[in-house]
């Protein structure tokens, strides 16, 4: 097998500069230590994508089925990590990952012998916020988004948001006072965003919702929140706008489970790509990413598919498919 041959210098900055752009998450690992035998070096990077592929280099196939686990869970979580992998038993001598703040080391038994160190850092795109109308609310805030960290963008039409909102949309916010407001609200709603904000009185707004019975269920109806807001008591159009962003920044930040399901399904289709899931390979016992990107798997012995951390792991069992055939369940394609 020829040896794996880091990408030259710019090609991943090109191609981060690229997913950032398209709204694509992902993560970048970096390797900060290295203890040999090991293929790589500190200082090698690597983009993991939200499918499971890696683009770069971090290590041999055996440490990139490890990185692949853990950083997809960076990925959903957003919260970066320290991953260190090593061929010896963890400290608690169980075998399993050891997490601690910050870090978690994994054993890796297919490790050559050397240890590595690599920072999980995953980089999610601002939380795209869509604001119709021209009203002082409205100006609010777009003015917000900046010191949020958001990208909050105006837009004039529903015809803007089509079958599908833009990459990376978490809410839209409809402050127009009557203007358009139906049209907008039905495109969101079927768009799927998560947080939809109509800025009007109560009795107005259930004016406005109750006229859409016949486009929108009542399932639909319920998903738009109106008065946009928490209770602050907000009167000025800062304020109200204040309020309105404290709501979608509790939207972003601990979505309802058909929110959370919706975004992760988003991420994997703005990258052309399948939600993945962790199994376990049935020879070594270590996790994998069961993706036909980069793991590789067997159909031998019939019945489910098997996914391996390496081809290695992959031979051997094709070899003998009988002699694994009592593996965990958490070996078949599907376990979480």
């Amino acid at each position: 097998m020829s040896p794996v041959v880091p990408p030259p210098p710019g090609v991943l900055e090109a191609r981060m500069a690229e997913l950032t752009g398209r709204h694509v998450p992902f993560v970048k690992a970096t390797v900060v230590r290295a203890r040999r035998p090991a293929s790589a070096r500190p200082g090698d990077t690597a983009l993991v994508l939200s499918d499971g592929r890696i683009e770069g280099f971090v290590g041999g196939v055996c440490a990139e089925a490890t990185v692949r686990v853990q950083a997809l869970r960076t990925l959903r979580s957003g919260e970066s990590l320290l991953l260190r992998i090593s061929p010896r038993e963890t400290a608690d001598g169980t075998g399993e990952p050891v997490v601690e703040e910050g870090a978690v080391s994994v054993c890796n038994p297919c490790l050559s012998g050397g240890e590595l160190e690599i920072f999980l850092e995953p980089l999610r795109p601002a939380p795209r916020v869509v604001v119709f109308g021209e009203s002082p609310i409205a100006r609010a805030l777009l003015a917000f988004g900046p010191a949020l960290g958001y990208a909050i963008t105006s837009v004039s039409g529903a015809d803007v948001l089509g079958a599908r909102a833009p990459a990376g949309t978490r809410a839209v916010v409809i402050a127009s006072h009557g203007r358009d407001e139906e049209r907008v609200l039905m495109a969101a709603v079927r768009a799927g965003v998560p947080y939809i904000g109509l800025v009007a009185s109560p009795r107005r707004g259930a004016a406005v919702l109750a006229g859409l019975a016949h486009e929108l269920d009542e399932e639909q109806r319920a998903r738009v929140r109106t008065p946009a807001g928490l209770w602050i008591g907000a009167r000025t159009p800062g304020e109200i706008a204040l309020s309105i962003l404290a709501e979608v920044v509790r939207e972003v930040r601990s979505p309802s489970p058909p929110a959370e399901a919706a975004e992760t399904a988003e991420a994997a289709a703005t990258a052309g790509a399948v939600v993945p899931v962790t199994v376990v390979d049935p020879v070594c016992g270590m996790e994998v990413v069961a993706a036909e990107g980069g793991t590789p798997f067997s159909d031998a012995g019939g019945g489910r598919r098997r996914w391996f951390c390496c081809p290695a792991c992959r031979d051997a069992y094709e070899k003998d498919p009988a002699r694994y055939a009592r593996a965990g369940a958490g070996s078949e394609a599907g376990a979480s």
